[in-house]
């Protein structure tokens, strides 16, 4: 697995991508939190699976977005009809956009995953794996992230499909940029931690849609009120023409 691909392509990931698998394993992660969770032994790290999505341009590959797919692990394989009605959500929204391969999170490349690999191969003759390793590391100073290509390569005279490093390069738009920035820079001026900053936001917002809620209930009863109040004048012109 440590060899390099030798096919030629060219990728280009968007970090909106990363954003998204960094989300969906933070959420996962945190969901298998519980009361009794203090006094088990720490769990394995979950893994999370998706799809990637974008353009192939050539011999250019640029990875623009992905969604999340469903794991059942009776049969270490992917929600296949999940998959597919996502693939067809997806299509409607991004119609130029087709499904690249896929992503997981881990420190490296499991023999496990080839098999899920193998069977996105109707999908994408050639797909490719984007790995995201959610450990941290302080003195890392790389991106955490790993995309794979496979090659057949012969080994011990039998022809195997492996995974294969590629090279990739971080390609951003003005809208991602300007969106990366504000959440590297979510910290309010008077050193107040982002927390803190949220909770603010979060009670504006709720004080003004109580405001709102209130003048919607007077409107309200103004428009039931007036609506008697015709009723009872349309009675009256009836029994007084």
């Amino acid at each position: 697995m440590a060899s390099s691909s030798s096919s030629g392509l060219t990728f280009k990931l968007h970090p909106l991508v990363m954003v998204n698998i960094s989300d969906h394993y933070t959420r996962v992660k945190n969901g298998e939190g519980g009361d009794s969770a203090a006094v088990k032994a720490p769990a394995p790290p979950p893994r999370v699976y998706g799809c990637v999505i974008g353009v192939q341009r050539g011999r250019t590959v640029e990875i623009f977005n992905s969604f999340e797919l469903l794991y059942d692990s009776a049969t270490d394989s992917l929600d296949r009809a999940f998959l597919l009605k996502k693939q067809e959500l997806y299509k409607k929204v991004f119609p130029n956009f087709y499904v690249l391969g896929w992503y997981s999170t881990g420190s490296d490349a499991e023999e496990s995953d080839m098999h899920i690999h193998k069977a996105l191969m109707d999908i994408n003759e050639s797909p490719v794996y984007v790995l995201l390793n959610p450990a941290i590391n302080h003195a890392q100073k790389d991106l955490p992230v790993t995309i794979y290509e496979s090659e057949m390569h012969v080994i011990d005279g039998i022809p195997q499909l492996i995974f294969v490093n590629s090279s990739y390069t971080i390609e951003t738009v003005e809208a991602e940029r300007i969106s990366v920035d504000h959440v590297a820079h979510l910290k309010p001026s008077d050193g107040g931690s982002a927390a803190t900053q949220l909770a603010a936001h979060l009670t504006s917002i709720h004080s003004a849609i109580k405001m709102l809620n209130s003048r919607i209930r007077v409107l309200h009863h103004y428009l039931v009120a007036m609506q008697k109040g015709i009723y009872i004048l349309f009675s009256q012109n009836r029994l007084n023409p």
